[in-house]
């Protein structure tokens, strides 16, 4: 397996006054939840947080959402129904991580200096 390489998939939805996230396990039973809304959550997201940016869109720093910018924005500051909110009307992003590159370890290998 390569080393440092990892999927991330997630909703982001654009809000009056911030930008949430809510990060996804998969992107097919994300897709089944939307037509399906008995599966359960806990197949969907893989933890039941939702993320604020402070208006900077999909990037940027990730700080946890108060329950006071829940109520706010969804008129709730219940989190499962936020999520609820953020996955129906949000937008899907995935991205892919690169693997690391380099050598691993340098004290080893034509790369030592010789004395």
């Amino acid at each position: 397996m390569v080393r440092g390489e990892a999927a991330q998939i997630k909703v982001h939805y654009k809000g009056k006054d911030d930008d949430f996230l809510v990060f996804l396990d998969s992107v097919e039973d994300y897709k089944k939840w939307l037509s399906d809304k008995s599966i359960p959550l806990a197949q969907v997201v893989s933890a039941f947080k939702i993320f604020v940016t402070h208006k900077q869109g999909a990037q940027g720093v990730y700080d946890g959402a108060s329950k006071s910018a829940l109520e706010n924005e969804f008129g709730t500051s219940n989190e499962d129904d936020a999520i609820k909110q953020i996955l129906e009307k949000g937008t899907l992003q995935e991205s892919t991580m690169p693997d690391r590159q380099g050598s691993r370890n340098d004290t080893e290998g034509p790369m030592t200096i010789a004395r």
